[in-house]
């Protein structure tokens, strides 16, 4: 007869897990209806809730993943749910973190993709941007000094992260900035040693990172198809969503002309006024070609690649500590990703804080962040309210 105090301990661990779940499911539901700003907005968004607020990993474990992801093809902030479900609850968490981070997105994005056929037109966000903007503004700057305390740990370091700034601020592949800091950063601490150190666990990155070329597709317009290509396009898509832009209009506007020039830009301003990844933009695509079904094999066929990889990876990055040279690589790409998010952060800048308003709601949510450690999911929210307020002054 089993031991009841094991009994115990084993409903014990159930119930538990079930309440990591749900935490999980009601931290990224909230993350995917207010993730604005691209994915350095996203990933600050997760910063604030789970190294600061809740204390789920450490700041060094969080750089870790973000080094990670950005060595992986697909949208780099659902991996970074993903990766953080993972750890919190397993495969499950994976699964729960994921879908709740992409579903309102996803079900926003369908919603308007309905709209756009029936009416014509768009729904019109701008005013919820206006005040939203600035506030993810904050949260990233917040998140930049949190994370760049931990992933600076030497004057070389900084230096790289520098250099890599400057870098990507000049157009430089995002990909190629990371793999050679991090090689970088190897190469200099190999010459440091005495000894030539061996190099495992890297493989993986470097054979995941390898960008394999679009092959051709059907010609004719399906579910099967768009399953297919969209399959494709998350396992091969490095960098920002705008590399999915000119991904989409090769094949689906160049090549088989299957969405017009509009039709495609159209997508693409759906999924940058909805909150969540860019990637949503096969929601929409899918629903203009192929309806509802056609929306949803979408989303999950570009999604896809990134939950094998995550789920397949997860183990392994929490070993990439154990070796030198593995470490020394991770330091190298961990801040030259925090420099990626720096140049997308003054880019994003540029664009949001477009008068006194936006750089005050800048300011007064850098201050309520900082000073009073006001949850920024209430930030953004009042943000967009305060964007709606004023759009609608300004149209009186």
């Amino acid at each position: 007869m089993p031991d009841r105090t094991h009994i115990e301990l084993e409903a014990t661990q159930r119930e538990m897990h079930r309440g990591r779940l749900g935490e999980l499911a009601a931290v990224f539901l909230r993350l995917g209806v207010i993730s604005f700003g691209g994915p350095a907005g996203h990933i600050a968004l997760m910063e604030d809730e789970v190294v600061r607020r809740r204390g789920w990993l450490s700041r060094e474990k969080f750089l870790d993943l973000l080094g990670a992801v950005n060595l992986l093809p697909g949208p780099n902030s659902t991996e970074m749910a993903l990766y953080i479900g993972l750890l919190r609850a397993g495969g499950a968490g994976l699964l729960v973190a994921g879908i709740s981070f992409i579903l309102p997105a996803a079900i926003l994005v369908t919603t308007m993709a309905v709209a756009y056929l029936r009416f014509g037109m768009l729904p019109q966000a701008v005013g919820v941007l206006y005040g939203a903007k600035p506030v993810i503004i904050a949260v990233v700057l917040q998140a930049l000094w949190g994370l760049g305390r931990t992933a600076v740990k030497t004057r070389f370091l900084a230096v790289t992260g520098m250099a890599a700034a400057a870098a990507a601020l000049l157009g430089v592949d995002p990909l190629l900035i990371l793999f050679a800091a991090g090689c970088i950063v190897v190469l200099r601490r190999w010459l440091m040693r005495p000894t030539t150190p061996h190099i495992p666990l890297l493989g993986f990155f470097f054979g995941a990172a390898a960008p394999a070329s679009a092959a051709s597709g059907a010609a004719a317009i399906g579910v099967g198809s768009l399953f297919l290509y969209f399959l494709k396009v998350g396992a091969v898509l490095f960098g920002s969503g705008y590399l999915l832009l000119a991904f989409l209009r090769a094949d689906l506007v160049e090549r088989w002309h299957w969405l017009t020039e509009a039709q495609l830009l159209d997508a693409i301003a759906v999924s940058q006024v909805t909150p969540g990844p860019l990637s949503t933009a096969a929601t929409f695509i899918g629903y203009v070609l192929a309806g509802p079904w056609g929306a949803l094999l979408a989303t999950i066929a570009i999604f896809l690649p990134g939950f094998v990889l995550v789920a397949a990876s997860g183990r392994l990055v929490p070993r990439l500590r154990q070796s030198p040279v593995a470490s020394a690589f991770l330091d190298g790409v961990n801040v030259a990703a925090l420099a990626l998010m720096t140049a997308v952060s003054w880019q994003l800048g540029r664009a949001a804080l477009l008068d006194w308003t936006t750089m005050g709601i800048a300011a007064v949510s850098a201050v309520l962040l900082l000073r009073f450690r006001v949850n920024s999911a209430w930030l953004v929210l009042g943000g967009a309210v305060a964007g709606l307020a004023a759009s609608a002054l300004r149209a009186r």
